[in-house]
């Protein structure tokens, strides 16, 4: 078989020949070659330029890639995330995530500055009074990491289309209340996105998180147990184990997948049997999932955020908290005045080290779940600055066996 000869296209030199050897087309005139010859230099430039930012990002995230690796800094790099609500828990986990090196985050809040907005947010200050939250915190949060695509949104949340949410990675909604977290909650799910939901009352908080169905990779030290590909909770299963070899130790990867619940139904479910099996355990149940619980009906009953220091508020939470601690299958002892007193006096507040702890919680979180490793929050992290505990409760709708099949 013999090689086919060039030809010449009667205008210029032979396909094949030097001018062509990169895959352009043949000059016609010098003033085309010279233009070429520009095109490619230009190119060049661009690849070495996109070659000195990639070392540039290397060296900026050195310390957490090598904490998390390259493969997660580079998602971390192309995800978008949507952050619904600008105050003191909002600003801590907007600064965690925009210094990490998120790809790019949209900031809603529908809400204006205000003086009390001054004593707990440091991306805003009295220049601020009166503007609108997201977009006066906005230059101050470019500032942080200018490699980050920012963009402020002042429309009411609850006035998006569902196919708003799909624009996004995921979204983390800060500070609602009940009524509108369960319905950015739902749009999520219609969107397929994972969802958190925080708040902070002073010394207490949360985050919830519905993932929905989520799966991630645990490094490990190989042991001389195989992993099995098996149910380990209700919610959480091992689907694939494989091994590396680095240096002459072996890693073991495992593949884990874990189930969601909307909070809809998280707040109305049940303990897991296990904190319910004995009467020590039902002891350490922080009472704050109670109080949080009475709040949210609370919310659903009186059309407020928060009860006042009305006789008839007070006696309405109080009611509402023992009937929540009964369905829990609490003890009632362990719901105290003294912290039924200190959950109400603390409503509305904010303090400086309690976000600071949720925020960097929470911003850890979302990080390790668009990495796609490590144990994310199931579901939810109950935060007692008091006590400085945050214990996290798995709470899932349980449907017993019916007694008579359906017919």
């Amino acid at each position: 078989m013999t090689d086919s000869v060039p030809q010449s296209n009667g205008t210029g030199p032979p396909n094949g020949s030097a001018s062509s050897l990169s895959g352009l087309p043949a000059p016609d005139t010098q003033a085309e070659a010279q233009a070429i010859s520009a095109g490619t230099n230009n190119h060049a430039a661009s690849e070495q330029k996109v070659t000195h930012c990639i070392t540039e990002e290397i060296a900026l995230y050195d310390r957490q890639i090598r904490l998390w690796g390259v493969k997660a800094q580079e998602k971390l790099r192309t995800a978008s995330v949507l952050l619904i609500g600008m105050r003191a828990l909002a600003n801590e986990t907007i600064k965690n995530l925009v210094l990490a090196g998120i790809g790019s985050m949209t900031l809603l809040d529908d809400q204006s500055v205000t003086e009390d907005d001054l004593g707990s947010q440091f991306f805003v200050s009295e220049q601020h009074v009166g503007l609108n939250r997201a977009s006066a915190a906005l230059p101050q949060v470019k500032a942080l990491n200018p490699r980050v695509t920012l963009q402020a949104d002042e429309e009411n949340i609850l006035l998006k289309p569902p196919d708003f949410y799909a624009l996004f990675d995921m979204i983390v909604a800060t500070d609602l209340d009940f009524a509108t977290l369960k319905t950015v909650n739902a749009a999520c799910r219609i969107a397929n996105k994972p969802f958190y939901g925080a708040g902070t009352h002073g010394l207490y908080g949360f985050i919830f998180a519905d993932l929905i169905d989520h799966t991630y990779v645990i490094e490990r030290e190989k042991s001389n147990v195989p992993t099995e590909i098996k149910a380990e909770t209700a919610t959480r299963s091992v689907i694939a184990a494989s091994t590396r070899k680095e240096q002459g130790k072996i890693t073991e990867l495992v593949t884990k997948r874990e189930l969601y619940s909307p909070v809809i139904l998280a707040n109305t479910s049940p303990l897991s049997p296990d904190h319910l099996s004995s009467r020590r355990r039902k002891l350490q149940v922080t009472p704050l999932l109670t109080c949080l619980r009475a709040l949210w009906e609370f919310q659903s009953i009186s059309g407020r955020l928060v009860p006042s220091t009305s006789h008839a508020d007070l006696e309405l939470f109080t009611t509402l908290a023992t009937e929540k601690h009964k369905e829990l299958q609490l003890p009632p002892e362990t719901l105290r005045s003294d912290f039924l007193r200190s959950f109400l006096q603390n409503l509305g507040s904010e303090i400086a080290p309690v976000t600071a702890f949720l925020g960097g919680q929470l911003a850890q979180d979302a990080i390790n779940v668009l990495g796609h490793r490590e144990q994310p929050i199931q579901n939810f992290l109950l935060f007692d600055g008091e006590e400085f505990k945050g214990p996290v409760y798995a709470l899932h709708p349980i449907f017993p066996p019916l007694d008579e099949p359906l017919t």
